[in-house]
């Protein structure tokens, strides 16, 4: 990994409340009001724990719903000590909440202590939630899937005798998604009376207020237009929660909807949205990653006095809390930051084209794109959490005469709007995707954001080039031949994770689809690979491997992803017969079985024996050292299948 240095706070104490002070609290004296509002005022310190320790998670959506899960679990949820497959229904359609959920299941002892200080690691609890975590009900995915998913349980439940309610709780920028619409109407007609949704209303999706992307006008009147029964309270306060909960007793047949009005970042007063967003242009700062160290220890300071507040009020005493010193991250000096390089050259390229137009998909910092919003407001549009009617409007600008550039991440780019860019494509327009977040880092993130399967998904649509960069100056070079070398689309894959590159990119290198070029030279065996963390790893190993053995292992980056020029294929080969080819993706319909059935095709003789290595199962989540190493595409696992495949096939010089 080269030159290391140590992140903030390496040895920062972090602190956390043990179960034992939630039992004490949950079998104390008192209404049942105020035990939740002290079970939430617990649970934010340890969801605060859990994603300092993480370096990673989701803090303003949680704290949002901590009142809303602790009343629910403490109080409306029955049959919770029978199991999850007995018990009423709780899940959380945004799922970026997923650290407080995991708080609520930990205090009640639904979950083992020691998951507390295993959040995003291997084994441990996923970034987002999954259904192999005891009372998770439901992924999350591409957002708006919550209703439609509490429909089918609820249907199956009535088919097999077992009456149970269902919670489901969603964002109130998720609303954005056309799926959570069409997921209404049916729900009233088959008049779904056990289901109830809470609408976490805290007004701020991403990075800024939901009225600033798509506002929501008179939230109650649409909903109660499709016909479900509407009630509104205040979110935070755990009476108006009880009286409303308690008014949707009576409603029998028909679905329910809480509209619940919460404050994003609710506890730390510094986090929380009013004061985070005074300005109206600032982005908001807390939905997703750790606090530095100075604000870890602000914000710890301000819950433990709430928290020691609400436990006073119950007699119970001082609350007792333990300490637990943060694992230390190490990360390289000098590394790649290719969607930083990409924001750069896009504003180079804006400059050049005052007809290029940009579309974003809520994921205004992630893509890069903060420069371009700022010099060309004009030629930026928001999107919102609206994927599909962001692929269209970008069709449309095509159509209009615009060169129309679609951002978001790559699980959510390849997927949701995938007929729509398959749409775009059949009209012979040109629309450029750009998908960040691609491949299987970072792992914190969990499945649901692991892109591993756009390849394949996207690969077979006419007239769409699909290329990743390798590193910053092939970012640059990439993009210009997407904008002015090609009338076709094209899909840019971007790997979100700085990494150290052991090879340069070559200032020389002519930018042809279909071919690429020599990160190592060798002879023994053929590697074609793309991406940083890929090449960077399988340059690492065939270091390793000459150093042992001798055979000198032929790196080659191809980036595109899609295409394969045959003359420079045969030509790249020569006269090696063992080719392993590398994927940033799930092997089946990786870039792989491209080159796979490619050589194939040149019917090269002697013929060659193809290896393909990549991602073989459902990704696992945890640091990005534990996610490569449990696939076998660390340094080391790449040693080990590179081995292999030479032991495979005698070498013919």
């Amino acid at each position: 990994m080269g030159d290391l240095q140590t992140e903030h706070g390496e040895s920062l104490e972090l602190r956390y409340v043990p179960v034992s002070e939630f039992t004490r609290l949950v079998r104390a004296n008192g209404d049942a009001r105020t035990k939740a509002a002290a079970f939430a005022a617990l649970a934010r310190i340890n969801t605060l724990y859990m994603i300092e320790g993480a370096w990673s998670g989701h803090i303003g959506t949680s704290f949002s719903s901590l009142e809303i899960m602790s009343w629910l679990f403490l109080n409306e949820l029955r049959d919770l000590a029978n199991g999850p497959e007995a018990c009423d229904i709780f899940f959380s359609s945004k799922g970026h909440d997923a650290p407080a959920l995991y708080a609520v299941l930990i205090g009640l002892g639904l979950l083992p202590e020691e998951t507390l200080h295993q959040l995003r690691r291997l084994h441990g609890l996923p970034g987002h939630p999954h259904v192999e975590t005891p009372y998770i009900q439901a992924n999350t995915g591409s957002l708006g899937m919550g209703i439609s998913k509490a429909k089918g349980m609820a249907l199956a439940n009535r088919l097999a005798g077992t009456p149970r309610r269902i919670f489901v709780l969603t964002g109130d920028g998720e609303l954005q998604e056309g799926q959570f619409w069409e997921s209404l109407g049916s729900a009233v007609h088959l008049q779904l009376g056990e289901i109830v949704a809470v609408i976490d209303h805290n007004k701020i999706q991403s990075d800024t207020w939901v009225r600033k992307v798509s506002d929501l006008g008179d939230l109650e009147a649409k909903l109660r237009a499709f016909g479900w029964h509407v009630a509104r309270c205040d979110g935070h306060d755990v009476a108006a929660l009880e009286r409303t909960f308690r008014s949707l007793d009576a409603i029998a047949d028909t679905p329910k909807v809480v509209v619940a009005d919460t404050i994003k970042g609710k506890g730390v007063s510094f986090m929380e949205g009013p004061q985070a967003l005074k300005n109206d242009e600032d982005l908001y700062l807390f939905h997703s990653g750790a606090p530095p160290e100075q604000q870890y220890l602000d914000g710890l300071k301000q819950l433990l006095e709430s928290a020691t507040r609400a436990f006073g009020a119950l007699g119970l005493g001082e609350l007792k809390t333990d300490t637990k010193t943060r694992n230390p991250r190490r990360e390289p000096r000098d590394t790649h930051n290719l969607v930083a390089a990409y924001g750069e050259a896009l504003v180079q390229q804006a400059e050049r084209h005052p007809h290029l137009m940009v579309l974003d998909a809520d994921l205004v910092k992630d893509c890069g794109l903060l420069e371009f919003a700022a010099k060309f407001p004009r030629r930026f549009v928001e999107c919102g959490i609206a994927e599909q009617d962001m692929v269209s409007m970008a069709c449309g600008m095509a159509h209009g005469g615009a060169l129309p550039i679609a951002h978001s991440f790559a699980s959510f780019l390849s997927t949701r709007p995938n007929e729509q860019i398959y749409n775009q494509c059949s009209e012979a327009s040109k629309v450029i995707y750009v998908a960040s977040l691609a491949g299987l880092l970072p792992g914190g993130p969990g499945h649901s954001h692991q892109s591993v399967r756009d390849i394949s998904a996207l690969s077979a649509v006419p007239n769409l080039l699909m290329a990743e960069p390798a590193a910053e100056g092939e970012v640059r070079a990439l993009l210009d031949y997407l904008i002015n070398g090609t009338s076709e689309s094209a899909y840019l894959r971007l790997v979100s994770v700085k990494w150290p590159l052991p090879f340069t990119y070559p200032s020389n290198t002519r930018v042809e689809p279909g071919k690429g070029w020599i990160v190592r030279p060798g002879k023994d065996a053929v590697v074609f690979g793309y991406g940083p963390w890929m090449l960077s790893n399988a340059w690492h190993a065939s270091e390793e491997i000459e150093k042992t053995t001798g055979a000198r292992l032929r790196v080659v980056n191809l980036p595109w992803l899609n295409r394969v020029d045959a003359d420079w294929l045969q030509e790249t080969i020569g006269g090696c017969r063992t080719i392993i080819t590398l994927d940033n993706h799930y092997v089946h319909g990786g870039q792989g079985e491209m080159l796979g059935a490619a050589i194939a095709e040149l019917g090269l003789d002697p013929s060659t024996r193809v290896t393909r290595i990549g991602v073989t199962e459902l990704p696992e989540c945890g640091t990005n050292d534990e996610v490569l190493a449990y696939h076998g595409l660390d340094i080391p696992g790449l040693v080990k299948q590179f081995r292999a495949a030479l032991d495979r096939v005698p070498q013919i010089a």
